[in-house]
C-alpha cells in the first residue's frame, strides 16, 4: 500500500486572512508531502508495508526501534486530521448537542476556548492541543512531536497544530493570536459534531 498527500477540503487561498496561501503551501506541500515520502521510504518491503495507517501508527507506538516509523505515520495522520478541522468562514460556536456537551463539561463554551487555548500555548515546543472524547467524556489533551489520541485510548474530535511550521509565517512567535484566531475563525464544528456522533 502507498500512502498519499491527500487533497485539502479548500483551496490554498481559502482560509485568508487567517491563514496564509502561503504557510499552507509550505505546511501541506512540502511538510505533509514529506511524512507521507518518508512513511512510504521506511516501510517498503516491511510487514507495514501492506497496513494502513492506523495499523502502522498502534503497531509502531511503543517501540522505541521504530520511532521513525511512527513518527512519520502519526503526522501523515495528524495533518490529514487536522486540515479537516478548519473550513473558511468557520469559527464561533458548536450548535446542538455539540455544544451541550461542551457546556456539561467545561461549564461553557468560553471555559472550553480558554481551557484549549492553554493547552496549545503551554505545549513547550512542538505538538498537538486535542478535543478528545474518552470514555464517553469530553476531555482536552495535548500532545509532544508527532503523539496523537489514539494510542492513548482516546478518540480526537479537534486538535490545533502548535508546530512552529504550522503558524511562524503568518503570526511568527505569536502563538496565542494564532490560536486566538483558530478558534475565532477556522474551527469547523461541523466535522466536530460528526465525529462527536460516531465516536
Amino acid at each position: 500500500m502507498t500512502h498519499t498527500l491527500p487533497n485539502l477540503p479548500y483551496d490554498l487561498n481559502a482560509l485568508e486572512p487567517h491563514i496564509s496561501a502561503q504557510t499552507l503551501t509550505f505546511h501541506h506541500g512540502k511538510h505533509h508531502q514529506a511524512y507521507v515520502t518518508n512513511l512510504n521510504n521506511l516501510i517498503q518491503n516491511t510487514d507495514l508495508a501492506e497496513k494502513s495507517l492506523e495499523e502502522i501508527i498502534h503497531a509502531t507506538a511503543k517501540n522505541p526501534d521504530k520511532a521513525g516509523i511512527f513518527n512519520n505515520a502519526a503526522q501523515v495522520w495528524n495533518h490529514s486530521f487536522f486540515w479537516n478541522c478548519m473550513k473558511p468562514k468557520g469559527g464561533g460556536q458548536p450548535t446542538e448537542d455539540l455544544k451541550a456537551q461542551i457546556e456539561k463539561t467545561f461549564g461553557s463554551f468560553e471555559a472550553f476556548a480558554a481551557e484549549f487555548k492553554q493547552a496549545a500555548v503551554t505545549q513547550f515546543g512542538s505538538g498537538w492541543a486535542w478535543l478528545v472524547v474518552e470514555g464517553g467524556q469530553l476531555r482536552i489533551m495535548k500532545t509532544a512531536n508527532a503523539d496523537l489520541p489514539m494510542v492513548h485510548g482516546a478518540t480526537a474530535l479537534l486538535t490545533c497544530d502548535v508546530w512552529e511550521h504550522a503558524y511562524y509565517l503568518d503570526y511568527q512567535n505569536r502563538r496565542p493570536d494564532y490560536v486566538d484566531t483558530f478558534l475565532t475563525h477556522l474551527v469547523n464544528w461541523d466535522f466536530v459534531a460528526s465525529l462527536l456522533k460516531n465516536a
